[in-house]
């Protein structure tokens, strides 16, 4: 569990970092992370003393602020703040100038141009997301690298090469530029998605499931609908995906920390309040004649959420919505998911058929679930010999504790028989 100074101090990095990159310029996002850590450093000094504010959001802006104040004073003769233009020359025209720039709304807006600047179109997507990780989530290198199960050095040397790229940029994204954030727009809802389901399906070595992964991509959606050009028939879409699939959250751990797949989930603990936001954010998703991958991904979250128990799933429609995503947006998990739906609905060796007609196992090759799945198909049908083999190659390819011992389970049930636990998540 994050503590909650943390979870505080994580949210308001990416606010106060986007504005000073502003007003400093990306080629000073140094400059700019230093107020931040500045910033933070005053409040753990203060707070400790006085006690958390009443409004610590607005504490940590202020005092953000007055950093930058002061680090444009000492810095105004050797560098240069385009921003302010020739508020800069006076101390007269420099505060009043400063405290606009930290109006509410141009903060919200900074947040937004950080997120379009860390998805350039020079970056991987690994280091958009890493770069909204670390900038606009407040997520160290060595959190970023856990989020990644990559080595320490490797993100830092991959976080500064994409922050030289940044700094080619005279300014954050601009915003108003209709054409220019349509066309960079869906590098943006990528990045947001890949860091939900690095969260919800997230491969650290700690943890099978980081909810503030999930929550942050929740909260970066959430700006970007804010904007006019952002809320998108997809934005609506992705929001609404994010929004299901999180409301499942509560039930895809049990109590000692151990994954629980969908038939053995207590759909009581699912967040009621967030399917009901996620429903009518999919029905907003439909205002335009756009169909995304997004649309059909919260589609079939949907029919999972409309069904009050699992024996309730219409396997059937989601089965037919794999086939758009097939088409529309084809790979080899959709594939193995769609694989797994034809199973619920048509029995085990149906799905075992498609598996081996319609799945690259060799792209799936490093993938747990992928022999995890056979083995669920041999489970059912009773071939509990090669159920076990199909888990021992899944067992040898898990990532983190959890998933090893969820495997570990299915591994007990082939001397006892078991039901089909790899559902379409």
């Amino acid at each position: 569990m994050i503590d909650p100074i943390d979870h505080l101090f994580r949210r308001e990095s990416g606010r106060i970092a986007a504005t000073v990159a502003r007003i400093f310029g990306v080629r000073n996002l140094a400059l700019a992370e230093d107020v931040v850590q500045e910033a933070f450093c005053r409040a753990l000094e203060v707070w400790s003393f006085r006690g958390v504010p009443r409004n610590p959001s607005a504490w940590l802006m202020a005092t953000a602020k007055n950093c930058a104040l002061d680090v444009l004073r000492r810095e105004r003769t050797a560098r240069s703040f385009a921003a302010l233009g020739d508020a800069l020359q006076s101390e007269w025209t420099l505060a009043p100038a400063l405290e606009e720039l930290f109006e509410p709304q141009a903060i919200r807006d900074d947040l937004l141009r950080m997120m379009f600047s860390c998805c350039h179109p020079r970056l991987h997507e690994t280091a958009q997301v890493a770069l909204i990780l670390h900038i606009l989530c407040g997520f160290s290198v060595a959190e970023v690298a856990s989020a990644f199960v990559s080595g320490h050095a490797a993100i830092e040397k991959r976080l500064t090469r994409a922050k030289k790229v940044l700094a080619k940029s005279p300014a954050l994204f601009d915003l108003s530029a209709p054409t220019d954030f349509s066309r960079r727009l869906p590098a943006v809802q990528r990045a947001l998605y890949l860091l939900f389901n690095e969260g919800y399906h997230g491969a650290a070595p700690d943890a099978a499931v980081h909810t503030d992964l999930c929550g942050e991509a929740r909260r970066l959606a959430g700006v970007l609908l804010e904007h006019p050009f952002g809320a998108t028939p997809a934005t609506f879409a992705l929001a609404a995906l994010m929004s299901l699939n999180s409301a499942r959250l509560p039930a895809r751990l049990d109590s000692a920390g151990n994954l629980v797949a969908l038939a053995g989930q207590d759909r009581a603990s699912w967040d009621q309040e967030l399917v009901a936001e996620g429903l009518g954010l999919l029905g907003l998703s439909a205002s335009g004649t756009e169909i995304s991958a997004y649309h059909i991904e919260a589609a079939i979250a949907s029919v999972h959420a409309a069904a009050a128990r699992t024996e309730d799933i219409d396997w059937r429609a989601i089965v037919s919505l794999y086939d758009q995503l097939m088409r529309m947006a084809p790979s080899p998990i959709v594939a193995l998911n769609r694989a797994i739906a034809i199973a619920q609905a048509d029995g085990p060796e149906r799905g075992l058929a498609e598996v081996h007609a319609a799945v690259d196992g060799q792209r799936l090759s490093t993938y747990p679930f992928y022999p995890a799945a056979l083995g669920e198909f041999e489970l059912r049908l009773g071939r509990s010999a090669a159920a076990r083999e199909h888990f021992r190659a899944a067992r040898a390819l898990t990532r983190s504790q959890m998933e090893r011992r969820f495997i570990d389970q299915r591994l007990r049930a082939c001397d006892g028989g078991g039901e089909l636990r790899a559902g379409s998540e």
